[in-house]
C-alpha cells in the first residue's frame, strides 16, 4: 500500500484504538437485569369501556406508571413502550415481582363518593367485581380474603353499592363519583403516633378540587350523628378503602377547608407508600395485563459475569496462543488486533448505550472466534502467494504477497460477514429482552471484526515487514511455508468430489435421524415459546429431584417439570400460576430441602409464549430466504442453494440434537440457531468463492477437479478458524454456568457441523447442480484458454500456478 494510504489507515486506527480507550475508562457498562439482579415486567394495554389501547393511550399508560415505580424507591427504573401496546418495565435490585405487579398494574380508579345509605347485598353476578376486589392491597380494610364478590356495579354504571369495610356483611349505596384521583396534587404515607391510627395516607387537593371537597363533606356534616350518610367514601377500583363519617365539629354545608384528607384503613407501611404510589401516580387511561414477568437474583448475575469473563479471557488465551504457534509473527499481530478488537467492541456497545445482557456476553464472547476467521483467511492467502512468486521475488520486500493477500481476500471477507450480519439484525428484529442484546452485540463484533482484521493488523504488519531484520528471516513471518496441512493436501489433492453421491447420501441419512428425533422425541420447547412459569430454587443442602417431585405434586402440581442441575439447584416448570401457587412450592420444596432462595422466576403468558413461537419460526424462515437472496446476487443461484441447502441440514441437525437430548429450545437457543446459520454460511462461501475464482482461470480443468482443489486450498482456514472458535466455545461450556451451557453446545455442534457440511453437502450439491445446469460460457473462454489455460508446476511446494503467478 503506498505510503498516503498507510498513513491515513494509521491515523484512522490510532484515533479508533485511543477513543475506545477513553470511552471504557470513563463510561461504565449498562448491564441487563439478568447481570445485576431485578424484576422485568412486560405489560400490554387492553381496550377499556371508553378508550382505545393505542400507541397514544399506551404513552400515557407509561407516564403514569412512571410515576407509580418513582414511588417505590427503586433505583435507576427503566420504562419504555415497545411496540403499539406494550410496555417493558425493568426494576433493578427488586426480587419481589408481586410486589411491583400489584401496585404497577393496578388501574388505580380513585374517587371520592357520598353514601347515600346502607344497601342489601348487591344482585349480579357473583365475583362481577372480582378483579377490582382482588387487586386491593391486604390491609386496605376490606374484608380479609374477600375475593371481591362482594362488589358490583348497579345498573346505571355510576353509582356503585359496595362492601362497608368497617362492618363485614353489610354494604353501602354510594352515589356518583364527586372527585376523581385526578384532583389529586399529592400523596404521602404518614404515621400517625398521636391519634393512634398508624399508616395513613394524608391527600393534598388542588384548588378546584378543594372546593369540591369542602363540598361533597358540608353535605355529608348535615346528616344527623349515626346515620350512614354521614360518611364519606374513598373508593379505589371499586372498593371502599376507607368510609370516614364526619366529626360533630365539622359544620353543615361548610366541609372541611384546606384542601386536604386522610386515608385511614389498619395500613402496614409498605400498604401505605404502595397506595400513596397509585394516588400520586393517578389513573391509567387503559387497563394493563401482564403477559411476561421474569426476576433475576443479584448472586446469580455476578456469577454469569464472572464465568463469562473467564471464559473471554481463556478463549481468547488459548486461540491466540493457537494461532502464534501456526502463523508466528503474523499470528503474533493478529493477536495484539484481537485484543484491541476486544476493546473496541466493548466501547462501541458502552458508547451506544446497548444493554450488555447474559446472551450479549455470549454474543461478545463467541464474536472473538468469528474474529479470527478475516485473519486466517488473509495469512492463508499471503503464505499461497509467497509460494506462487518465490523467495526471490520477496526477499526485498516482505510486504507484497500479503499485500496482495488482502487485495484478494476481501471478497470473501465482505461476504462471509454481511451472511452473519443477517443473522444478527434478524435476532434484533424479531428477538425480545436479552436476546436482542445478542443481536446487537454479534453485529457490533462482525464490524468491529473488519476493522481490527483488515486495517489494523494491516498497518501492524506493514510494520513489522519492513524491519531488516524480518527482512533477512522470512520464516519468523510465518509465510515462508503452506503449512504441513497445506503442504499435504497440496501434493495429494483428496479426491472428493468422484463420491459426492456417497457424501450426499450419508448426509441425508444423518439429516433422517434428526428428522426421526424431532418426530420420535419432539421438540421441548421452553416457556418462552408456550407460555407458563420457571422458577430457580438454590437449597441449603442437596436436593434429590425424585423427593422434589413428589412434594410438589402432592401439594397439588402433580403435572410440574421438576429438574435439579449440581447439587443445590432445582427448577420447577408449570403451567402459568400465580404467586400464591409459587409460596406453595416453595414450601413443599422447603420440607425436603431446607430453606431456598430464588435466583430467577420466568413468567410468560400463553398468547406471547404463542407469539413468541410464530416469531422463532418467522425468523429461520427469513434467515434462510435472506442467504439466498444474498448468495444468488453474489454467486450463481446453483452455489446459492447449495450454500443454503448445507445451512438448512446444519439447522435441522443442531435441532435433532436437541430434540434426543430433551433439551429446552428456548430464545437463547434460538439465538444459538441463528449464529449457527451465519457461522454455516460463512464457511461454504469461503469455498465457493474460492471455486469460482478457480473456475476464472482453471481452463478446461473439470469442475469436480477444481472443487478438490478449492477444499484442499480452504481447509486449513476452515480448521483453523473452527479450532478458534471451539476454544471460545469449549471455554463457555465449561465455565459459562446453567445459562450457557445449552447455547454452547448447539454452538459447538453447529461450528463443528457447518464445517463438515461445506466439504460433504454444499461443495457436492454445488458440483451436481452445475453438472445439470451448466454456466453460460463466458465470452472468448472457448478454446482460448489463453491467458488462464496453461498451467505449470512450481518447485517444490508442490503448488499449481496459471501464467500469471496466482496460485490455482
Amino acid at each position: 500500500m503506498s505510503s498516503r494510504s498507510a498513513f491515513w489507515r494509521a491515523l484512522l486506527a490510532l484515533a479508533v484504538v485511543a477513543l475506545s480507550l477513553w470511552i471504557t475508562l470513563t463510561t461504565p457498562p449498562r448491564l441487563g437485569l439478568d447481570l445485576r439482579g431485578g424484576t422485568r415486567i412486560v405489560l400490554q394495554t387492553e381496550d377499556g369501556p371508553t378508550a382505545r389501547a393505542d400507541a397514544a393511550a399506551t404513552d400515557r399508560a407509561v407516564e403514569v406508571l412512571r410515576k407509580r415505580v418513582d414511588g417505590l424507591g427503586v433505583a435507576e427504573p427503566s420504562l419504555a413502550r415497545s411496540g403499539e401496546r406494550r410496555i417493558v418495565v425493568e426494576l433493578p435490585g427488586l426480587r419481589d415481582p408481586r410486589e411491583a405487579a400489584e401496585v404497577i398494574g393496578r388501574t388505580a380508579q380513585l374517587t371520592f363518593r357520598a353514601v347515600k345509605g346502607e344497601a342489601q347485598q348487591p344482585a349480579g353476578p357473583e365475583g362481577s367485581a372480582g378483579s377490582a376486589g382482588s387487586a386491593a392491597p391486604e390491609g386496605s380494610g376490606g374484608p380479609e380474603g374477600s375475593d371481591g364478590s362482594d362488589a358490583s356495579p348497579t345498573s346505571n354504571g355510576t353509582a356503585r353499592v359496595l362492601a362497608d369495610p368497617d362492618a363485614p356483611g353489610r354494604f353501602l349505596d354510594l352515589a356518583a363519583p364527586d372527585l376523581t384521583g385526578d384532583g389529586v396534587k399529592s400523596a404521602e404515607a404518614v404515621l400517625d403516633s398521636t391519634s393512634g391510627r398508624g399508616w395513613t395516607v394524608d391527600l393534598a387537593f388542588r384548588d378546584g378540587a378543594a372546593a369540591t371537597w369542602a363540598r361533597l363533606t358540608g353535605a355529608a356534616a348535615c346528616a344527623a350523628p349515626g346515620d350512614p350518610a354521614r360518611r364519606v367514601a374513598i373508593v379505589l377500583d371499586d372498593r371502599i378503602v376507607s368510609a370516614p363519617a364526619m366529626q360533630t365539629g365539622v359544620p353543615c354545608g361548610a366541609g372541611i377547608g384546606g384542601g386536604s384528607a386522610q386515608i385511614t384503613g389498619g395500613f402496614s407501611a409498605q400498604d401505605a407508600r404502595d397506595l400513596a404510589a397509585l394516588v400520586q401516580g393517578g389513573a391509567l387511561p387503559v387497563p394493563v395485563t401482564t403477559i411476561e414477568q421474569s426476576t433475576v437474583g443479584p448472586t446469580l448475575g455476578a456469577e454469569a459475569i464472572r464465568a463469562s469473563a473467564w471464559a473471554a479471557v481463556i478463549g481468547l488465551a488459548c486461540t491466540g496462543l493457537f494461532v502464534m504457534v501456526v502463523y508466528r509473527l503474523l499470528g503474533v499481530l493478529a493477536t495484539a488486533a484481537l485484543l484491541l478488537y476486544g476493546l473496541i467492541s466493548y466501547a462501541a456497545v458502552v458508547a451506544l448505550g446497548a444493554t450488555l445482557t447474559l446472551p450479549g456476553l455470549a454474543g461478545f464472547v463467541l464474536a472473538i472466534g468469528i474474529a479470527v476467521d478475516a485473519n486466517v483467511l488473509v495469512f492463508e492467502r499471503a503464505r499461497e502467494e509467497y509460494a506462487a512468486l518465490g523467495r526471490a521475488a520477496t526477499g526485498r520486500d516482505l510486504r507484497r504477497p500479503l499485500t496482495t493477500a488482502f487485495g484478494k481476500v476481501w471478497s470473501a471477507v465482505a461476504d462471509s460477514h454481511v451472511t452473519t450480519l443477517l443473522a444478527a439484525g434478524l435476532l434484533f428484529v424479531f428477538a425480545t429482552g436479552p436476546v436482542k442484546g445478542f443481536g446487537v452485540t454479534l453485529a457490533i463484533g462482525v464490524v468491529t471484526s473488519l476493522l481490527t482484521a483488515m486495517v489494523i493488523t494491516r498497518i501492524l504488519a506493514d510494520l513489522a515487514l519492513r524491519l531488516p531484520v524480518v527482512r533477512r528471516r522470512p520464516a519468523v513471518t510465518g509465510m515462508a511455508g503452506l503449512g504441513r496441512l497445506r503442504t499435504r493436501l497440496t501434493r495429494r489433492v483428496p479426491r472428493l468430489m468422484v463420491h459426492r453421491r456417497r457424501w450426499l447420501l450419508s448426509c441425508a441419512g444423518l439429516l433422517m435421524v434428526a428428522l426421526a428425533g424431532i418426530g420420535v422425541r419432539g421438540v421441548e420447547f421452553g416457556v418462552e415459546f408456550t407460555g407458563g412459569r420457571v422458577v430457580q430454587y438454590t437449597a441449603e443442602r442437596p436436593v434429590d429431584a425424585d423427593a422434589a417431585r413428589t412434594v410438589i405434586a402432592k401439594a397439588g402440581f402433580p403435572d410440574a417439570v421438576v429438574q435439579t442441575t449440581g447439587d443445590s439447584d432445582v427448577s420447577v416448570r408449570v403451567r402459568e400460576s400465580g404467586d400464591g401457587e409459587q409460596r406453595e412450592i416453595r414450601e413443599a420444596l422447603t420440607r425436603v430441602a431446607g430453606p431456598v432462595e430464588v435466583e430467577r422466576d420466568d413468567l410468560i403468558g400463553p398468547s406471547l409464549g404463542g407469539e413468541l413461537r410464530t416469531h422463532a419460526l418467522l425468523a429461520l424462515g427469513l434467515a434462510v430466504a435472506a442467504q439466498l437472496l444474498y448468495l444468488t446476487v453474489r454467486f450463481r443461484w446453483t452455489y446459492a442453494t447449495a450454500a443454503v441447502a448445507a445451512m438448512t441440514q446444519d439447522v435441522l441437525l443442531v435441532i435433532g440434537l436437541f430434540a434426543w437430548l430433551g433439551k429446552p429450545v428456548d430464545s437463547v437457543f434460538l439465538a444459538a440457531l441463528l449464529t449457527v446459520v451465519g457461522y454455516s454460511v460463512n464457511d461454504s462461501v469461503v469455498v465457493l468463492d474460492r471455486l469460482r475464482e478457480l473456475r476464472r482461470r482453471g481452463g478446461g480443468v473439470p469442475l469436480a477437479d477444481l472443487a478438490d482443489r478449492a477444499v484442499a486450498q480452504t481447509l486449513p482456514r476452515t480448521v483453523n478458524t473452527g479450532m478458534g472458535a471451539l476454544f471460545v466455545l469449549v471455554a463457555l461450556a465449561l465455565l459459562g454456568g446453567d445459562s450457557l451451557t445449552d447455547f454452547s453446545v448447539a454452538l459447538l455442534a453447529g461450528v463443528v457441523l457447518g464445517m463438515a457440511s461445506t466439504v460433504f453437502t454444499a461443495m457436492p450439491l454445488a458440483v451436481a447442480l452445475e453438472h445439470r445446469n451448466p454456466a453460460p460460457a463466458a465470452p472468448g473462454a472457448a478454446g482460448g484458454r489463453s491467458g488462464s489455460g496453461g498451467r505449470q508446476r512450481a518447485g517444490g511446494a508442490g503448488v499449481d500456478r496459471d501464467r500469471s503467478g496466482a496460485v490455482v
